[in-house]
């Protein structure tokens, strides 16, 4: 079963192949979802400064009563923070909010500010909170550090100048957003390529090529969706907050055929995300 399955970051950390993501979900409402997850058998947990919801999350663990050492949470430094110092205060605010001893990943949430997302160049910036990051690893504070948003300069700027390489690079992956040459490129340097909306924000519910794909597996968008990323040795980062959702986003335990697989990496680009157009990722 997928919830039980691995992939091995580079530094030899072991997280698991399927995380829940909490991305738009209320502080108020996200650590009953967090401990309904960890009940079904999720053990990823995927949050953000820039979510705001880091304490939901901590409450969410706590009340779960599974071992902390059975977990695996990331959070995300969050995009603004371009200097050592206020990189370092960000991240002990994480520790603060999640009231944990230690983090599993944390990574740079994109290499510039979202109000000038694809904008300025912010390397020196993001080698300053890479500084920070390092300092946390090298301490054991944090067991993996990484990467968001990053483009493939943005990440040989980490590789060329850090000390530490780069775990995973957390971008949006999806049929209909398959960036090949990135992911890739990852691959060739042995960073993991996480990949968070993978049903496309919700667009792909309502894509036909898709759900007739869907209907030639016998499962559900969702769960080809999942797969598809999975296949691509991507890690899939599904929001829900509801039981069901989660069951079903777990349950892919069915491969799809390299015809078929060809196919979906052939859907045509997905340019309209509906209301969330505005939102830096999707535009």
């Amino acid at each position: 079963m997928i919830l039980e399955e691995k992939f091995t970051l580079n530094n030899g950390v072991a997280i698991p192949k399927l995380a829940l993501g909490t991305w738009m979900v209320d502080n108020d409402d996200v650590s009953e979802a967090v401990k309904e997850a960890i009940k079904l058998g999720y053990r990823h947990i995927d949050t953000a400064q820039a979510y705001q919801n880091e304490e939901g999350v901590g409450k969410g663990i706590k009340a779960s009563g599974i071992d902390r050492k059975e977990l695996f949470i990331t959070t995300k430094l969050a995009a603004e923070e371009k200097t050592y110092d206020d990189a370092k205060k960000a991240i002990n605010e994480s520790f603060k909010k999640l009231d944990v001893d230690y983090i599993d990943l944390m990574i740079i949430h994109s290499p510039q500010p979202w109000n000038d997302f694809r904008g300025g160049n912010y390397d020196e910036g993001n080698l300053e909170a890479w500084k920070a990051l390092e300092e946390f690893y090298e301490a054991g504070k944090i067991k993996a550090i990484g990467l968001s948003n990053f483009e493939q300069s943005d990440i040989e700027n980490i590789l060329n100048n850090g000390h530490v390489k780069p775990a995973v690079n957390q971008i949006l992956v999806h049929i209909g957003k398959t960036p090949s040459e990135l992911i890739e490129f990852a691959q060739k340097n042995d960073i993991l390529t996480e990949g968070y909306s993978p049903l496309g924000h919700g667009v792909l519910m309502d894509h036909e090529t898709v759900k007739e794909m869907a209907d030639k597996y016998n499962v559900s968008v969702a769960q080809l969706a999942i797969r598809y990323s999975l296949q691509l040795g991507v890690l899939p980062l599904p929001k829900t907050t509801k039981s069901k959702h989660m069951l079903n986003n777990a349950d892919v335990d069915f491969e799809i055929s390299e015809e078929d697989m060809t196919t979906l990496k052939n859907v045509e680009e997905i340019k309209d995300y509906g209301d969330a157009n505005q939102m830096p990722v999707f535009q």
